[in-house]
C-alpha cells in the first residue's frame, strides 16, 4: 500500500525581531553578535506558545475538512507547554477531532519531529487510515547569545494516508548516535550548546552521511536525482558540503530560512519540507534530514495531485504575512528574561478549576456553541434555551464550531487601565458572518489599526498564565483577517 503525504500546512508568529536592534542593545557586551546582525527571527506574541503555533499549523492543513478515516494525532516538540499533561490531547480537542483518536507527544530530541514523522508513516502502512502529524517548537534562550539571534518559532503540519497522496513516501533511514552538540537537562529553562567546530567535524560531517549511505542503498534513487535537500543546520556552509560529498546537486539545496525566520527546533524539518512542497513540481524528490542524537533521512516524491491540493497558506504565506519588532525590550519582557513590575492589576489568583475546564473542554478549547434545530439561530455560548425571541425553543440545539468562521468588529475598546503583557488589552464585540456574537479579546492588532467593520478570524491562544501553579489557560481570540 503506498503512502504519503496528503495535505499540509504551517505557521510562523506575526512578529518579527530584527537582529540588528538585538545587536545594537548588546554590542556592550557582545560585540561579537555582529556577525548575526542581518535578517529577522520570528518571536511569539506574548499569547503564543508551541501549542498555539500547532493548532494554527494543523487549521492550515486541514483546511476546515476533517478526514473521516482520521486515526491518530501526533504532536512533536521539544517545548510542550505541559511536561505532565498530554499535549496532543489539547491539541485535538482544539481542533475537534473527537474522542476516538490516538494521540500522542512526540519529544526530547531535535530530530523528534523526523523520527515521529517516520514511526507515523510506518504506522499507515500496517494499519491504514489517516493521520495529522504536527511538529512545532518555541525554544527559549538566554539573552545576548548567539542563540538568540539564530533559533525562531514556527510550526509545520502534514496530513498523512494513501488516497490523494502529493508526496509518495518512497523510505527513510535512521541512526542512533549520542553524540550530544547541545543538550537541556530536566528544569532546565535554556539549551546548553558545544563548540560549533567540534559539532560540524565530529557530528554533521561524520554522521549524516551515514545516514544517506543508509537510505540511497535502500531506495532506487541515486543521489544525483535528488531535487530537493532539506537540512536543517545552524552552522554555515555544512549542507552545501554534505550535499556534495554524497553526490547532491548544489542546486538541490534549500534555502534553511533562518534570514527570516531562524532556527525553528524539532520543527525546521517539517517547515522547510512544506515550503518545499509549495514550490515543487509533480514528479520531484524531496530528501528530508533530520538531526539530533543521530540522523534521520526521509525521501519523497510528488505527485500530479500536488497541483490540484486546494490552496494553503502553508510556511510561504505566513512569512507574508509579519510585522517587523525593533523593540528588543518586548522580546525580553515576552520571554520572562527581564523582572517587570506588573503593578496591583495583575495580582490576582489565576487558578483554573480543572473541573469546570473538563466540563466545558468543547465551548473553552474548541469554541464550540449551539445551533438552534428548529430556527437555526448561532449563539455562543450554548445553552438550554434558544436566544432568539421569536423561537425559545428548549433543548434544541446541536454543536456549531465557531473557531472556523470570520468574523467582524462590532464595538471595540483599547484599555490600558486593565493589566496586559501588551498594553493597551484590545477587546470588543464581534459579530460572526453566518450569525452569532460574543466579547472576544483582541490580538495580533496594532494601536490605532482596529476600527468597526474590521474583518477577523478567531486564533487560539495563551489566554492567562497561573505562574503560581505552572498552569496555562487556553481560549479562542480575534486577530485581524488577512487576504490571500
Amino acid at each position: 500500500m503506498n503512502i504519503g503525504i496528503t495535505a499540509y500546512g504551517g505557521y510562523v508568529p506575526r512578529l518579527r525581531l530584527n537582529r540588528q536592534a538585538v545587536v545594537d542593545a548588546n554590542a556592550w557586551f557582545a560585540p561579537g553578535l555582529k556577525t548575526y546582525a542581518k535578517g529577522e527571527r520570528a518571536m511569539c506574541n506574548w499569547d503564543e506558545d508551541s501549542l498555539t503555533l500547532a493548532v494554527e499549523a494543523a487549521r492550515d492543513c486541514l483546511a476546515g475538512a476533517t478526514p473521516a478515516d482520521l486515526a491518530a494525532l501526533y504532536f512533536a516538540s521539544t517545548t510542550h507547554p505541559f511536561a505532565d499533561r498530554q499535549n496532543a490531547g489539547v491539541l485535538a480537542t482544539a481542533l475537534q477531532l473527537g474522542e476516538i483518536l490516538a494521540t500522542s507527544d512526540m519529544t526530547a530530541s531535535q530530530r523528534a519531529g523526523t523520527s515521529g514523522l517516520l514511526t507515523a508513516l510506518r504506522a499507515l502502512q500496517g494499519q491504514g487510515g489517516s493521520a495529522l502529524y504536527v511538529a512545532s517548537d518555541d525554544r527559549k534562550t538566554k539573552a545576548a547569545g548567539t542563540a538568540e539571534l539564530l533559533y525562531g518559532a514556527g510550526a509545520a503540519a502534514l496530513l498523512l494516508g494513501s488516497e490523494n497522496i502529493i508526496a509518495d513516501f518512497v523510505g527513510g533511514h535512521q541512526i542512533a548516535v549520542d553524540f550530544v552538540d547541545h543538550y537541556r537537562a530536566q528544569n532546565e529553562a535554556y539549551d546548553y550548546n558545544w563548540e560549533e567546530r567540534w559539532v560540524r567535524d565530529e557530528g554533521y560531517l561524520k554522521i549524516v552521511p551515514k545516514a544517506l549511505q543508509g537510505l540511497f542503498a535502500a531506495v532506487d534513487v541515486a543521489p544525483g536525482d535528488i531535487d530537493h535537500f532539506v537540512m536543517p543546520c545552524v552552522l554555515r556552509g555544512v549542507p552545501q558540503r554534505i550535499a556534495k560529498g554524497a553526490g547532491i546537486a548544489e542546486a538541490a539545496v534549500r534555502d534553511n530560512l533562518h534570514g527570516g525566520l531562524g532556527e525553528t527546533g524539532t520543527a525546521h524539518a517539517l517547515v522547510m519540507l512544506v515550503h518545499a512542497l509549495q514550490q515543487a513540481k509533480a514528479g520531484e524528490t524531496i530528501l528530508v534530514i533530520g538531526w539530533g542524537q543521530g540522523c534521520d533521512a526521509l525521501l519523497f516524491r510528488t505527485t500530479d495531485a500536488l497541483a490540484k491540493l486546494a490552496p494553503r497558506s502553508g510556511i510561504a504565506g505566513a512569512l507574508a504575512r509579519r510585522k517587523e519588532e525593533t523593540n528588543y525590550n518586548k522580546y525580553l519582557a515576552f520571554n520572562d528574561l527581564i523582572v517587570r513590575d506588573l503593578s496591583m492589576r495583575a495580582e490576582t489568583d489565576k487558578q483554573t478549576p480543572l473541573t469546570t475546564l473538563y466540563r466545558n473542554k468543547e465551548m473553552l478549547t474548541a469554541l464550540i456553541g449551539g445551533e438552534c434545530t428548529k430556527c437555526g439561530t448561532v449563539q455562543f455560548p450554548k445553552s438550554n434555551v434558544c436566544v432568539n425571541p421569536n423561537c425559545g425553543e428548549f433543548h434544541s440545539q446541536k454543536d456549531y464550531r465557531f473557531a472556523d468562521r470570520t468574523a467582524k468588529v462590532v464595538t471595540w475598546t483599547a484599555d490600558n487601565l486593565t493589566f496586559s503583557a501588551d498594553p493597551p488589552a484590545h477587546y470588543g464585540i464581534v459579530q460572526f458572518d453566518k450569525g452569532g456574537r460574543f466579547m472576544a479579546e483582541f490580538t495580533d492588532v496594532d494601536v490605532g489599526a482596529v476600527d468597526v467593520g474590521m474583518s477577523m478570524r478567531m486564533m487560539f491562544r495563551i489566554k492567562e498564565h497561573d505562574t503560581e501553579r505552572g498552569f496555562k489557560k487556553y481560549f479562542w481570540k480575534a486577530a485581524p483577517q488577512v487576504s490571500g
